[in-house]
């Protein structure tokens, strides 16, 4: 990994010219912002640009320090120019919160290292704990909610390769040898879409750019073969699935999506893998992402080629309940708030992160903030110069979320208390209709 420090970091993989002084200066826009949008912003650049990050659930808080340890899943992306890995960071994040007002925020800005809180005593901020061999870049990592020590990778080959992190040693081996613990088969090309059950430990979705969806049991592994072939291959779309996600409350329920633009419910206890329980056109170009909402029965989300996310219940999916406008490229992925029912983040090639607010669907707004977007956006991270690739929202942290993307940069972010409104209550789905 990079130093610890962070660093600024230009974008040269954005079009000459024009393009790259408009990121360039957006982004020193940005900069010059930030002690009065964010409570905490840590900025860490790294040596390789990893496509994937996710908290790990654990927290520590160490006595007498101003700080508690948190950690992520990262991966690289080389390109070939180097071994790949698998990485386990650990993020120091400030203890308690930032009472203060924006002037005295901004004198605890750390110009240098664009950093904000109180951190002056602690070490580094984000610091790779372990690397273990990967073949080729990492597309995602996903840990298994039942044991977080088992991570689930997608690599390019179309395997998905499941390392038990306490099995590796803490540096990887220089000769870059992969040995995952599993070797999930039965998908041909790479993709991005990873899932495993929240409800049934072992079972996990793999979407693939050769038009499928995998579904495996790990408990079938045997260590004899560390090779597993899938329960069930689905087979419903026309096109590269760019995402899938398990029902939170039903086992047996997940939804796929797809480049041919089709929003797919499946039954893994229905045998035909060629027909979903429902499908439906959901957007005008691509979808990328798919997210069910985790405290409720009915509601999940789609982020789309077509810029827009769209939120469906599951007992009308012909009817989009709304759609959310405010991304000016593809919306790449969808993570919803572990805190609350009414908040989600999404990230998008047009470089930003947007937090939405379900509860301010439909409120006034003034002609200069609708100049700013619709009212249920709340907050626009704009703090990376390249194509947003992944988003967390930490378990532990109520409102820090990590981002990654193309330009090396992994964040580490907490929109100000004075932005961010907190949600209140459930959302009754046909509020929204």
């Amino acid at each position: 990994m990079a130093p610890t420090e962070p660093i600024e970091v230009e974008d040269d993989a954005s079009d000459a010219g024009d393009d790259s002084q408009v990121i360039n200066e957006e982004y020193k826009i940005w900069k010059k912002n930030t002690p009065f949008l964010y409570d905490t912003v840590i900025t860490h650049a790294l040596t390789w640009p990893s496509l994937t990050c996710q908290w790990l659930p654990d927290q520590t808080s160490p006595p007498d320090a101003d700080y508690t340890v948190h950690r992520m899943i990262i991966g690289t992306h080389t390109s070939g120019q180097s071994n790949d890995h698998l990485i386990i960071a650990e993020v120091l994040l400030p203890k308690g919160g930032m009472e203060n007002s924006g002037k005295e925020v901004a004198e605890m800005y750390d110009e240098d290292k664009q950093e904000i809180g109180s951190y002056t005593k602690s070490p580094a901020r984000i610091r790779a704990i372990q690397t273990i061999n990967h073949e080729g870049e990492i597309n995602r990592a996903r840990y298994m909610p039942q044991n977080p020590e088992l991570i689930a990778t997608k690599a390019v080959s179309g395997d998905v390769l499941v390392f038990d992190r306490t099995k590796h040693e803490s540096k990887a081996n220089p000769n870059g040898e992969c040995k995952p613990d599993i070797r999930l088969k039965g998908q041909s090309k790479e993709g991005y879409g990873l899932a495993w059950s929240t409800l049934k430990e072992g079972h996990i979705l793999s979407a693939s750019e050769d038009t499928t969806v995998a579904h495996w049991d790990i408990q079938g592994y045997q260590k004899k073969d560390p090779v597993l072939q899938p329960i069930r291959v689905y087979k419903g779309h026309s096109a590269c699935v760019g995402d899938v996600d398990w029902h939170p409350m039903d086992p047996t329920m997940f939804a796929s999506v797809g480049d041919d633009r089709q929003i797919m419910i499946w039954d893994t206890r229905d045998s035909n893998v060629n027909k979903p329980q429902s499908r439906v056109e959901g957007h005008t170009a691509e979808i990328n992402s798919v997210a069910f909402a985790p405290s409720s029965e009915y509601l999940f989300l789609t982020g789309s080629s077509d810029k827009t996310i769209a939120l469906w219940d599951i007992r009308h999916p012909e009817k989009k309940l709304h759609s959310f406008e405010g991304h000016t490229d593809d919306v790449l992925q969808l993570s919803w708030s572990p805190h609350s029912p009414v908040h989600f983040a999404s990230a998008s090639a047009d470089r930003r992160v947007h937090i939405w607010d379900l509860n301010l669907i439909g409120a006034e707004q003034t002609p200069d903030d609708a100049e700013d977007g619709p009212p249920e956006l709340l907050f626009v991270h704009g703090g990376h110069t390249s194509k947003v690739s992944d988003l967390s929202w930490s378990p532990n942290a109520k409102w820090h979320l990590a981002t990654t993307a193309e330009d090396n940069i992994l964040q580490v972010w907490e929109p100000s208390r004075h932005i961010r409104l907190p949600g209140q209550g459930d959302v009754n789905a046909m509020d929204l209709e």
